[in-house]
């Protein structure tokens, strides 16, 4: 059994998710950003003035809410924000998060048909400092308006079986497939309190620069035509189910089992927060 070793060749990889349902999520996150803002402007003070907490909370936990209507439920991130100063914070988020689902697939006009995942990995981590100016918000952080720098890395992997029956192979064949990217950029957002306790924040605006891997090997070694119909196969399956695939990757992938390249990056977040 021997693992095979893919030379780079240096494509476009991004990760795309369905315009569509990428569309609806962002209209209904803008919808509820107005909405909350709108409610928000309406119940502030008349008064100028900001009314100082009498124990001020520091302290946010919370969820974010987008990761899993991207990638599936499976995905699970939580964060800490921590207020250092009336107008600046920091905050981390970490947790497990996974390629979305290949699902069952008969390609009963292909060679290639997949079996089943066998395993699944996966990590989020992303740091962010947050600067909340005096001259845009009535309120101290960590309510208002805020801006700053931030850094995210992710991994993800799966291992699958896939059933290939050509003229030079017949059988089962594994594959590891790995997906990683490194981001750095800043951010614009805006966070909302509500009751004391409960927080909002969105993160609207994200661009940076990605570093972006993908990456398959085999457990079996395979003829080059074979090879190329399985990468091809997992290809099209990715453009289906994994966001922004199409937006990194120039479709060397599918040739050569592996991709790598570096790109613009957005952020784009939704986090549901309790204060404490």
């Amino acid at each position: 059994m021997g693992v095979r070793k893919s030379s780079r060749n240096n494509p476009i990889l991004c990760v795309e998710m369905n315009h569509m349902a990428m569309s609806r999520i962002y209209s209904f996150s803008i919808f509820c950003f107005c909405f909350l803002f709108s409610s928000m402007l309406l119940a502030q003070d008349t008064t100028s003035v900001v009314k100082k907490e009498k124990k001020p909370l520091k302290n946010t936990i919370r969820l974010n809410i987008t990761n899993p209507l991207i990638f599936g439920n499976k995905s699970f991130v939580v964060g800490y924000e921590r207020v250092l100063s009336s107008q600046t914070s920091f905050s981390v988020n970490v947790g497990r998060t996974e390629l979305p689902s290949f699902g069952k697939f008969n390609f009963s006009d292909s060679t290639v048909q997949i079996n089943k995942s066998v395993k699944n990995r996966g990590f989020h981590i992303t740091g962010d400092f947050r600067f909340y100016p005096s001259s845009e918000n009535k309120h101290l952080a960590p309510r208002g308006m805020y801006f700053g720098p931030y850094a995210s890395f992710v991994t993800m992997g799966r291992e699958n079986s896939w059933e290939l029956d050509t003229d030079d192979f017949q059988g089962t064949v594994g594959t590891d497939l790995n997906f990683q990217f490194f981001a750095v950029g800043a951010q614009l957002g805006y966070q909302f309190v509500i009751w004391k306790r409960l927080a909002l924040d969105f993160v609207l605006i994200g661009p940076g620069v990605a570093f972006y891997e993908l990456s398959a090997e085999l457990d079996t070694d395979l003829s080059a035509e074979d090879e190329s119909a399985l990468f091809e196969r997992i290809n099209e399956i990715l453009e289906e189910r994994f966001p922004a695939y199409n937006f990194a990757f120039d479709g060397s992938f599918k040739t050569s089992g592996t991709g790598k390249t570096t790109s613009l990056g957005y952020r784009y977040v939704v986090h549901l927060g309790f204060r404490f």
